[in-house]
């Protein structure tokens, strides 16, 4: 019970100091402890993790806290990277198997410079075109009233001495 208690108070502790490496590559990496192991394999043997070797991986790694000396050197090359600056964890390969992983890249000055053009030109289009759809504005930005739809200004005069 004290277990439980401590895994729930510090999710990322881990008595194993091998499995503690493999926790913190997989949280610098911001992937799954599986994930990690699928990302190290991939790694190690250059292959992807046979389906049939899934469940024994699982078994050995997540329950009987088994860690491959594979999976202990990449965690351990990962966490190297990490304190040197060296590694960007955003890179798409290891998010490789995340199901809804995916980064917004921006598309270039260039396009953005055509949107804004485009956006201008719309803009100020409108503007020119509705101040000579007027006879005689009462302005040069809208609301574009025409002098003859304003109602004329009275002059009254002051009675007081008169």
């Amino acid at each position: 019970m004290a277990g439980l208690f401590e895994t729930l108070m510090r999710p990322d502790h881990e008595d194993d100091p091998d499995r503690a490496e493999v926790v913190k590559a997989a949280n610098i990496l911001q992937v799954g402890e599986f994930q990690f192991m699928q990302l190290a394999y991939r790694d190690w043997f250059e292959e992807e993790l046979p389906a049939e070797a899934i469940d024994d991986l699982f078994r050995r790694v997540m329950l009987r806290g088994e860690t491959p000396a594979w999976a202990r050197q990449y965690a351990q090359r990962i966490i190297d990277w990490d304190e040197r600056g060296l590694l960007d964890e955003n890179n798409p390969d290891y998010h490789r198997y995340d199901n809804e992983y995916y980064t917004v890249m921006p598309q270039g000055v260039r396009r953005f410079a055509i949107a804004l053009t485009c956006l201008a030109f719309a803009l100020g289009g409108g503007v020119l075109l509705s101040h000579y759809a007027v006879k005689e504005g009462t302005s040069v930005l809208p609301p574009y009233f025409e002098k003859d739809d304003l109602p004329k200004a009275r002059r009254t005069t002051n009675l007081r001495g008169s």
